[in-house]
Parts: structure tokens; sequence; C-alpha cells
């Protein structure tokens, strides 16, 4: 009985109603009303057992559909168990009884009336309970005959006063005699949202993420679909799971269980044909169901002439446009699994004259609509799934040019479109499918075409970071098209090229990247621009980098219009030149989208460009919160080469805000796992993390000896994409360990490379470590003027505030603690506000040295993240949302957002406010605005 109480979910407020019901002395009916699978069965039997634990006799009964024509059949049942006190009533009572069940007494004249017979089953019910309370547990009522629900009706009224206590459970969705009852009612409604995902997770634990999320959108809080329809998914494939219910290909999909489409079957068949006709195409069409497509909710086809449906309880009325709307969504589901193929094919090719100007909800009904080859409707679905795939929807673009492909009339194009469709499946993460596809095309052989080789690598490289053998597979796959004679760039050779350009960024390493550049410079024209770029950029930022700038700020206005794994690499171009924060802003607007129903591998790489730009801002808790989910993600996608990018860059998080132990084992964790496969490009990122946890302790020998394990002072080791970023560790660890000339000749070699032009972190940086290693006073306040007067130097707050620490501490040595304090106050606050806490505590240390008193921490200003403080005084300056969006290269809505959160740090309510609020926080601490402090807010 236990076990009852603990499967109930959400139900503690009717729960709480009938405890109360069985434990009120005097005798009454209630009946529980809902739809069908809403758990009115699990509340009667939960009732009917804490009765029994309380000591009441319990009758449990059901209402029968076949029976529902026999009369007393359902009074007969109820009755049943309770006969055996007939003995102890008068004769004329049992007269009664004989009459209705035809017993030995039984006399001509049939059975009486319903008062009567209403009255004789009161007397036994008062005589059953005489010994102790009596409860009658009735379920599907609604299928009890009219004579026994009459009865039972009226003994219901007049239980006032005796022992017995009637509960029944009936659907609201079926007509019947308790409507006219007049018993007090208990609804029994859906199950909210989070509740439904309770008892969904608690009945099917390991569901996998996508199969629950359709089962939640189908349910819609119903119990019985949430627990039947999750087996319907055991065994299917993964690209099953895109389309469950054929939305895409108007083919039934997952066939709904036997108890579900009962639910709703036996209302539809009654329905006319016009009407189910007209349902159909509903169905068919999402009317009344969530946008997912792009349309608009009025682009939906609108059903006509469906009262009857309404009436039948399948239909409501849409508040919004008076429009008919689906009363839940296994209605959809059932309507579509009752029709013939026929009937599907033909509301298809109806729906599809009606969506002539919408490409993709065209494309949805031609395909379902289509049996034999056809290249026009080839043609529309393969021009839908390219809009798809660029607002988001790869996945249903994989559903549609595979079927472009079973539709197409010559082997080329059909060879093309699984190709196509075998490359947005490796970067939705569909690895297995894209393997598939390929295999689908046995013609083109299926180890050796451009496809087959594509599949294999995303293949190897995501799952297995195999970088060194895939990037052999894929550069004799170039080298192949190289030779065929081609003279026109295609999207084959771009796929390819691309592909061996970013195992050669993973590699890191010279063989590789050599091999790569020396390929592109062999194929000439069929190398498009976007690939020259790329290779430039990515291989070496300092020796290829200068002047690429210009061209990563134009594609900013074009990102909407380019396909996933573009604005990826775009993205991956604009981190290497610290233009990402021009870039954050639309990747935080699709990547939910990509990471729900597109390219998932290129929405895990977008989270980690999102990571980064956090990083670079100073938001480092956001960028670790960042991390975790990257990291969950690319675990349950079976994407190991991300989840191990995802751990690197969490280390370098760790170590930013003092957390040693924890950037400790994750730089051990990405070692163990990313130096045997050869992927620099994360074990590079494993030392700048092992260097900056150092850094954070004052650990600056081994700090040294991370910095010279990615590239040797005075030089940039070749295609070592962290050797410039390292350039002010290598510097501060040089110094502090006794190599002064050493770090002076790297940060020579910077600015002889010409660091500063290539990107403003870079310039900052290279200003900064001349300024640490400056030989003269003189030369060291020029360099620092140059850090200090960068346009862009509030992009990198971390940085900045290193350079003002190493600075304020020169100046100590050298001009007087007092002039040491406009350096060394910015810097500690800045440190205080990233969470620098290795840095903060060196900070302090500096300030207490100059004769500052120990400070308390920055009160409200503490609260702040750089990126709110740098809005808070922009806003305070005067400035719109939108003059502080273009500074800050955020949206109007999102300068909005960061306001109303900062207004409760500040203990304000009001823009107006914000002025005397940041200067009450400053002169709390004593700190003045100053020239140090002056640029950065």
């Amino acid at each position: 009985m236990e076990s009852m109480n603990t499967t109930l979910v959400g139900r503690d407020r009717e729960r709480a109603e009938l405890a109360a019901f069985v434990a009120a002395a005097a005798g009454h009916a209630l009946i529980l009303r809902g739809e069908t699978g809403v758990g009115k069965s699990a509340l009667l039997h939960d009732t009917a057992a804490r009765a029994e634990r309380d000591g009441h006799r319990v009758v449990r009964a059901a209402g029968v559909e076949a029976e529902a024509g026999l009369a007393y059949a359902g009074l007969h049942q109820v009755l049943y168990p309770l006969l055996g006190d007939l003995a102890q009533l008068d004769a004329g009572t049992r007269a009664v009884f004989d009459a209705v069940f035809g017993g030995a007494g039984a006399e001509p004249g049939g059975p009486a009336s319903v008062m009567t017979l209403g009255i004789a089953v009161l007397n036994l019910l008062s005589r059953a309970a005489a010994r102790q309370p009596l409860l009658l547990a009735l379920d599907d009522a609604q299928w009890l005959d009219d004579a026994s629900a009459d009865v039972c009706g009226f003994v219901g009224r007049r239980l006032a006063g005796s022992p017995v206590k009637l509960l029944a459970a009936a659907r609201s969705d079926v007509p019947s005699r308790f409507d006219t009852a007049a018993w007090a009612e208990l609804p029994v409604a859906a199950l909210s949202e989070a509740d439904a995902g309770v008892l969904l997770d608690r009945r099917h634990p390991e569901l996998p993420r996508a199969v629950r999320r359709v089962v939640l959108e189908q349910a819609q809080g119903n119990p019985l679909a949430l627990l039947e329809l999750p087996a319907q998914f055991a065994g299917r494939s993964g690209e099953l799971l895109d389309d469950p219910f054929g939305q895409h290909t108007g083919q039934p999909g997952v066939p709904l269980p036997r108890r579900l489409q009962h639910l709703y079957g036996a209302r539809i068949q009654a329905l006319s044909d016009p009407v189910r006709a007209e349902l159909l195409k509903g169905a068919l069409d999402g009317a009344g169901a969530r946008p997912d497509d792009g349309a608009a909710p009025g682009a939906r086809y609108r059903m006509r002439d469906a009262d009857e449906a309404v009436a039948a309880g399948l239909l409501d009325i849409d508040p919004a446009d008076g429009g008919f709307a689906f009363r839940h969504p296994l209605v959809r589901s059932t309507i579509v699994q009752l029709a013939t193929p026929n009937q599907r094919r033909a509301a298809h090719q109806e729906l599809a004259r009606v969506h002539r100007e919408h490409l993709e909800r065209r494309a949805t009904h031609l395909a379902a609509a289509a049996v034999d080859p056809d290249e026009e409707v080839a043609d529309v679905l393969e021009a839908a799934a390219e809009s798809a795939t660029r607002r988001g929807g790869a996945l249903a673009a994989v559903a549609w040019l595979t079927r472009a492909a079973e539709l197409s009339e010559h082997h080329a194009d059909r060879s093309r479109r699984l190709a196509d469709a075998a490359f947005i499946a490796s970067n939705a993460g569909r690895l297995g499918q894209a393997h598939r596809l390929v295999l689908a095309d046995l013609a083109s052989g299926t180890t050796e075409s451009p496809a087959a080789v594509l599949a294999a690598a995303y293949q190897a490289l995501y799952q297995d970071g195999d970088v060194r053998s895939t990037h052999r597979l894929v550069a004799a796959a170039v080298e192949k098209v190289r030779d065929s004679g081609a003279t026109e760039p295609d999207e084959v050779v771009a796929r390819l090229v691309d592909l061996l350009l970013g195992l050669s960024s993973f590699a890191g390493e010279e063989g590789p990247w050599d091999r790569a550049r020396e390929l592109l410079d062999s194929l000439g024209g069929l190398v498009t621009d976007g690939s020259r770029l790329y290779s430039d950029v990515w291989s070496d930022v300092v020796r290829h980098g200068l002047g690429r700038t210009e061209p990563v700020a134009d594609a900013v206005a074009k990102l909407p219009d380019l396909e996933p794994w573009d604005v990826t690499r775009l993205g991956i171009t604009a981190h290497h030149l610290d233009m990402l924060s021009q870039y954050r802003p639309h990747l935080q607007r699709v990547v939910d989208r990509e990471l729900e129903t597109g390219a998932v591998a290129s929405g895990l790489v977008m989270l980690h460009l999102i990571m980064l730009d956090q990083m670079a801002a100073g938001e480092w808790a956001d960028a670790e919160q960042t991390g975790e989910r990257v990291l969950g993600l690319a675990v349950e996608h079976g994407l190991e080469l991300f989840a191990a990018q995802s751990r690197a860059y969490l280390a370098q998080v760790a170590a930013l805000r003092g957390q040693l132990a924890r950037a400790r084992d994750l730089q051990a964790e990405t070692e163990a796992w990313a130096r045997p496969r050869g992927l620099g490009l994360l074990t590079q990122t494993a030392d700048a993390a092992g260097a900056s946890a150092a850094l954070s302790a004052g650990d600056y020998e081994a700090a040294y000896l991370y910095a010279i394990g990615v590239t040797a002072p005075g030089t940039f080791q070749p295609y070592a994409h962290q050797a410039p970023r390292m350039l002010l560790d290598l510097v501060e660890a040089a110094l502090h360990t006794g190599r002064a000339e050493e770090a002076r000749r790297h940060a020579q070699a910077a600015l002889d490379a010409g660091l500063p032009a290539i990107s403003p972190r870079l310039a900052v940086v290279t200003y900064g470590a001349l300024a640490m290693t400056a030989e003269t006073e003189r030369e060291a306040a020029e360099m620092f003027a140059l850090v200090e007067a960068h346009p862009d130097a509030a992009r990198f707050p971390f940085e900045v505030a290193r350079i003002r620490l190493a600075h304020g501490t020169r100046v100590r040595h050298v001009e007087g603690r007092a002039a040491a304090r406009q350096y060394l106050l910015p810097a500690a606050e800045a440190f205080e506000r990233l969470g620098a806490a290795g840095w903060t505590e060196r900070a302090q240390s500096e300030l207490r040295a100059t004769g500052a008193a120990p400070r308390a921490s920055t009160l409200h200003l503490a609260t702040l993240t750089w990126q709110e403080r740098r809005i808070a005084d922009l806003a305070a300056s005067g400035l719109t949302n939108k003059e502080i969006g273009t500074r800050m290269h955020l949206s109007p809505r999102t300068v909005s957002s960061h306001l109303y959160r900062i207004f409760p740090k500040l203990n304000i309510t009001t823009r107006a406010a914000l002025r005397d609020a940041l200067s009450r926080s400053e002169e709390a601490v004593g700190v003045g605005v100053g020239v140090g402090a002056g640029v950065l807010v």
C-alpha cells in the first residue's frame, strides 16, 4: 500500500481533500472528474487504500463499457460483496432486491422504481456499515448502465448521517448520468510541467533527452501518456525521434499504444467524413501546435466547419482568434494514426497547394504526398533543407534531403543529396546516421567518396579525438580532388578543405599545418576566400593574422544568412583576432536552437566561443556555467573531443579564480586524454591553465616551465595558438625568477613580430610586457600609457589589472608609496570584481606596502561583474541603452536586462539614482576615480 502512495506525483491538493473526505464523520458522495488517463483511478485506489488503513471496509467496483446496456449490471457489481447482509433485512427489502437481481423471491411485475430500490440499497448499506465504516469506490462510473447510475446517484445524495461514503471516478469527456447527479465534485487536472517531468523521470530515469522532450510535449501532463509513450521509442533509431509523429514526412512515425489511441479513437471514428478530413488536414499541418518551423501561427491551416468535433470534446475554440484548436496533442496524433495512407497523401497534397508561398511547409507536404520519383519535388525539398539549416533546423534538413534523394530521378542528384544529408547529420552530432546515409549510396563507393571520407572523419574526430590518421585520410581526399582536374571551387572541396584546416588546428603543430597549407597552395582557385582566411588565422596568427580583421568584422552583418558551421568558423577566426565580443550576441541568440533541433556540434562550438568571450570579458562565473553546460551536452551526445575541450577551458577558469585543486585536476584529465592523441590545441590549453594556476599561487618557477613548454623566450612557436596568448605569463614568470633578460627579449619579440597591429588584446599585452621589462622609468611610463590609452583596453580587464599591478609595484619602488596607489587601487578592485583570489591577495599586499589601510570589500560595486560595472557607468553618464549597446557590442535589450540586475545590487530602483549609488560605493572604500581607474570605467 505504501508503494501506491509513492507513485503519485503532484497530487498533494487532491490527496488532502480525499483524506478529509475519508476522515469526515458524516457519510457523503464525491465524484472525481477529469479527462481519460489523467490519474483518477490512481487517486481512487490511493484513497481506498487509505480508508482500509483507517479501518474502513472498502468495496471496489468499476463500470464496464461492454455492460453499459445491461440494466442493473453495475449495481449488481457494487452490491454483490454485501448481499450476505440481506438475510438481516426485512422481507420487503429482500423482495426489492430479488426483483432486480432475479432472486428466488422475485415476483412478477418487474423491478421497483428508482426511489424504492434506492431506499432498499440505503438499508443494505447501513446494515453493512454497522460493524465498521464503509467506502464504496466506483471507477469508470461513466460506463455504468443508466439504471444503476440513477440508483447510485439517488443513494449518494442521501448518505448524510450514515457511516457510508461513496467515491466515484468519471471521465469528463464522456457524457453520463453522473453529470446531473448533484454530487460534490473534485476536478482532476493534468500534471504541471514540473510534476510531469518528475513522474517521467521516476518511471523512466534513463530516457534520452530528445525522447524525454517529445514525450513531455505530446503528453501535456497526462499521466497515462507519460507512462505509455516512452515504451514506443524503445529500439527506435535516433533520427525517428526528430519527427516522431510524422510531421516532416507525413508518415505515422511512432505508432500510438492502443490505450492512448483509445482515449480519443472512438470519438474520432464517430465523426462525419468531412469533419474527419478537416481534422486530418489540421493535424498534418500542426494546427493549434507550437510553431516550430518558422511559420507564424496564422500560417498554419485553419480548420473550418468543425463544430461537431468541438461537441465531441476533440477541439476547443481558441479565444485569441476564434479558430479551432486541438484539445490535446494526442488528438492530433490519433487522427493521423487512424487515417489510411491514401487519406494522408490526399490531405498533404491539398495542404501543399494551400502553402504555395511558404517554402518549408510546402516541402513538408509535398514530401509526404509523393509516391514516385519527382525531380521538381526533390528540388523543393532541397531548397527547404537549406532554409531550415540556416534557421537552426538541421535535423529537419537531414530528413528532407534524405527524402529528396529518394525522389531523385537521376543517380548523380541522389548521390549529391545523400552526401549533403550526411554532412549535415555529422554536424548535427548524428554520426551514425551520417555513416548510414553514406552507405545508402552504394554505387558511389562506401570508403573513397568525399561524402564517405567526411562522415568517417567527423566520427573519428568528434567521438575519439583521432586527429592524426583522420588528417591523413582527409589530406588524401583533397589530393584526389586536386588531381581529378576540377577547375571551379565547389561545396565538396570547401568541406574537405575546411575539415582539414580544423584537424590541423586541433593538432596544433608544424607537420599537419605545413601539409595543409601546401595542399591549399596547390589547389589554387579551388580554395574559397573563406578557407584562405581560416588557414591564415587559425594556423599562426602571429605570422599570418595581420590585416585579417576587416573581413571578420564585415561578416558580422551576414551571420543570420550563414549556415551554422560557417558561423562557428568565423567565430573561431574572431576569437584568434580577439573580436569575439562582436559575434557573441548572435551566438547567444542562435545557440539554443542549434542544440535543440539544429547542428549540435556547431552548437557546442558556439557555447565554447561564448565561454571564451566570457573569460576575456571577466565574466568568469558565467564562463564556468557555460563550460559545465557544454561538458554535460558533449558527454550526453558521446562527443568526447568537445568534452575534453570543455575540461581544458574549465581548467583555465578555475586557475584564474584561484581554484587551484580543481584547475590541476581538470588539467591532468585533459592532458591524459589529449596528449596521446596528438591534440596540441588541448595540451597547450592545459599548459596555459597550469601557468595561470601557478601564477595565481605565486609559484613563478612552475609558471615559467609551463610557459616555455609552449614557446621559447624571444620567439613565438609556429602554429602554437597559445604562444602569443601566454605573453604576459612568460614575461611575469621570467621576471619573478630572475630571468629579466629573457623577459625583455620576449617582450621585444612581440613588438618586432607586429603583435599590436594584429589584435587589440595583443596590443594591450605587448605594451604591458614592454612596460614590465622597460630598462628606464620613462620607457615604462610610455608603454604603460599606451595600455591605458588603448580604446579597447576595457574589454580585457584581467590583463589590464595585471599590468597595473606590475606597474604600481615598480612605481612604489622608484617614486614612492603615494604615487603607486593610483595604479594599485584600481588593480585590486578589478581583481576583486573578477574573483581572482590569488591576484586579489597579491594586490592587497602591495597596497598595504604603500601604507594604505586594509580595505573591506567594495560593497555594492564588488557584486557587479566587470560588464555590469561598465554598463552602469555608461548609463550614469547619460547614454541611452542603444548607445551603450553600440559601445559594448550588445543589443539594447541585453543592456536593459543587465540594468535590471544592476539596480537591486546597488539598492536603487531608477536609472537616475545610478550616479549617486556609484559615487557612494566608491567613497565607502576610499577610492577616487583617478587616472588609473578612469580608463576602464
